[in-house]
């Protein structure tokens, strides 16, 4: 399809959960063309019933639902992939046969065993599509406003970086009341891409994401320490501790939990004179970007925002990016294979009490990790 910034794109969605209806919502909000589909009838009549109308106040007759197996294929600008994790790259790579001008998949973009991810980019590559991964956080005005004061140097060259998002996942069942708890669904299985490591991925990703503003690369080096829990059959990461080291030597730490309430999720850049903050939640409709000075007040930006601006930024990002194409973007399928990478890492350098080292050259596989060096027991 030729790219034009008039008429409306069309989207595909799979996935009726949260994440579906929040992408449906926003589709709608930018006046674009809506089809869900998802291989649960129940899960279809569901959004249409209870959890679009209870979010956004109507059900919104323009939205068509289909089963999977009945939905249209081709035709579509955007096909965004909302289904659990652990099959987050399969349906991928069917979608890429549909040759969308877009496919955004929901984080994590796969489950830590890395399955099938090194297909997805070669595939990706060799296609006319661009691929992109839901971490909205980094597309948001709160982190644009970040970037932007980073790159006027108002806190110095940055020393370290933290950061943390730590939050209860009973919010996320209050969301979703027809699960039972973590057992019934992939998030409570770390395998599956579930767990504080996959669940609030966002934390690393950010990480991520800053140190690339601030020119230190990538992750080279990962040391982990997690807390699992085993509640019947399912098994997850409640606390996930990261000790990261890029390529160009910065340090910093990233933490993740689903035990946490009220919930603290915030970055910290720590300059050579003085530090910059991103807060997501800066009361009960903004985030904040804060510069802080010895001897001087705060600095305090205040970005107001919603719940749905979140998707509603992303898929204006993605949008922008389909009319300049050779604008390289934050939420790359790239990005979201390296973070996958350090999820890896953290759970093979958890078990194996060492630092793990990342070999970009050996692609996006289980191969491409390697032992660092033992870490200190004291």
């Amino acid at each position: 399809m030729t790219p034009t910034s008039t008429r409306p794109l069309g989207i595909k969605i799979f996935g009726a959960g949260s994440i579906g209806n929040h992408l449906a919502h926003a589709a709608r909000r930018l006046g674009w063309n809506v089809t869900v589909c998802d291989v649960s009838t129940t899960a279809l009549e569901r959004m249409k019933t209870s959890i679009y109308p209870g979010r956004y106040g109507a059900w919104d007759p323009s939205i068509e639902l289909e089963s999977v197996d009945r939905a249209p294929r081709g035709g579509f600008d955007l096909i965004c992939i909302g289904t659990p994790p652990d099959v987050h790259v399969p349906v991928a790579l069917q979608a890429l046969e549909e040759a969308p001008r877009a496919i955004l998949i929901e984080k994590p973009l796969c489950a830590p065993g890395l399955e099938d991810a090194e297909e997805l980019r070669r595939s990706a590559g060799k296609s006319g599509t661009q691929v992109f991964v839901g971490y909205d956080h980094v597309v948001g005005a709160a982190a644009r406003t970040a970037e932007a004061l980073l790159r006027s140097g108002v806190v110095g060259d940055i020393r370290t970086i933290d950061v943390e998002f730590r939050e209860h996942w009973q919010g996320i069942f209050r969301a979703h009341p027809w699960l039972a708890g973590p057992h019934d669904s992939y998030l409570g299985y770390w395998r599956r891409g579930g767990g504080a490591s996959g669940e609030h991925s966002h934390a690393l990703n950010l990480w991520q994401h800053f140190a690339h503003v601030v020119g230190a690369g990538r992750v080279a080096e990962v040391s982990a320490m997690m807390s699992y829990v085993e509640d019947g059959p399912a098994v997850y990461d409640d606390v996930c501790f990261l000790t990261l080291r890029t390529e160009t030597g910065l340090v910093g730490r990233v933490v993740q939990d689903v035990v946490t309430t009220p919930p603290v999720k915030r970055a910290r850049l720590h300059g050579a004179e003085g530090v910059l903050e991103w807060v997501n939640g800066y009361g009960a409709e903004a985030d904040a970007v804060i510069c802080r000075h010895a001897g001087r007040d705060d600095e305090v930006h205040v970005i107001p925002k919603k719940r749905p601006d979140d998707f509603i930024e992303e898929l204006k990002h993605i949008h922008s990016r389909l009319e300049v194409p050779a604008e390289p973007s934050s939420i790359s399928l790239t990005r979201g294979l390296d973070s996958m990478l350090v999820v890896a890492a953290a759970h093979r350098s958890h078990a194996e009490q060492s630092w793990v080292g990342i070999d970009y050259a050996g692609g996006y596989r289980p191969e491409a990790l390697r032992a660092a060096h033992q870490r200190q027991e004291r």
